[in-house]
């Protein structure tokens, strides 16, 4: 771990064993949907063939949106990953104080502190 990590951590009140564990979980999120693409895109001419075949052009849209969905939450979690390696993960990228530990555990791929979150879903 460098030492723009250990500095991050401290930051963001979270201790190495912490961080460590996140980033394995982090992980595992990031296998899992790159698994998931593959599994959804392996058959996928296939299967938009018997889609079409059978008129059902609304299983074609879940299957889309369904990797639309996995292509978001990878970019996430890859994200996350980048600014554990750059020293800046727990910080909220709007107010830069640290994002709550318990809020990290839930998702470990926050950008925002609870507070900065709200707002936003408030704006948007």
């Amino acid at each position: 771990m460098n030492q723009q990590v250990v500095g991050a951590v401290t930051r963001a009140g979270l201790s190495a064993a912490e961080l460590a564990a996140l980033r394995d979980n982090l992980d595992e999120q990031r296998a899992f949907r790159l698994d998931q693409l593959a599994q959804l895109w392996q058959g996928a001419p296939a299967r938009a063939q018997r889609v079409r075949e059978q008129a059902a052009v609304a299983q074609l849209e879940v299957h889309i949106q369904l990797c639309a969905s996995a292509r978001m939450v990878l970019a996430d979690v890859e994200a996350a990953l980048e600014r554990m390696d750059q020293g800046t993960y727990g910080i909220c990228r709007q107010c830069r104080h640290p994002i709550e530990p318990a809020r990290l555990r839930i998702v470990p791929q926050a950008r925002y502190c609870g507070r900065c979150h709200r707002i936003r879903e408030v704006r948007s």
